[in-house]
């Protein structure tokens, strides 16, 4: 997905649901941060949102240009509605939310994960394409293991999986120094 993209389909959920912000959670949020991020990042076709205000919207937003939907097929992305739940992440992540708004995206603002947020909730889901995005964030010093390292403590996680989690850290910073 390129940045063009997400910024379409931030317009159309934003008129779908009729909210003026919209929150991007899934990977291509790094978008908002990095808009020429490297490829490697980009490789989803979808964008995991929901409306800031009203977060039961996103079913709307799901049903019209979801998955298998006349906008994915006519276009190759598509939105999937989620809600706030979907992806675990650190305390004060609203406060780090990265704004998209401009001309494209006509009056409705974007709003995306800082990117140690987001690299935090894919060391948690953990699934390999989640192990293989942290990885590329890592290999191009897009995060900080210090960040990752304070952004892990204020996350709530249970014992075990936090265990996990600093050590996919560790494990990517690793590799990345290699």
């Amino acid at each position: 997905m390129k940045r063009s993209e997400l910024e379409h389909i931030i317009r159309a959920a934003g008129a779908i649901a009729n909210v003026s912000e919209i929150v991007v959670i899934g990977s291509q949020s790094i978008l908002g941060q990095f808009p020429a991020a490297p490829a490697s990042l980009l490789v989803s076709a979808e964008a995991d949102v929901f409306p800031l205000s009203d977060p039961q919207l996103s079913d709307f937003i799901d049903g019209s240009i979801g998955e298998g939907s006349p906008f994915h097929q006519l276009y190759g992305y598509y939105a999937q509605g989620v809600d706030e739940t979907t992806a675990t992440l650190p305390a004060g992540w609203r406060d780090r939310l990265i704004p998209i708004r401009n001309p494209n995206t006509r009056g409705v603002t974007g709003l995306c994960l800082e990117v140690h947020d987001l690299a935090i909730s894919k060391y948690v889901a953990g699934r390999e394409k989640d192990r293989e995005f942290t990885k590329a964030l890592a290999q191009h010093r897009m995060t900080s293991r210090t960040t990752l390292r304070a952004r892990e403590r204020v996350t709530d996680l249970p014992t075990e999986l936090r265990k996990v989690v600093r050590t996919r850290i560790e494990r990517d910073f690793a590799k990345a120094a290699t």
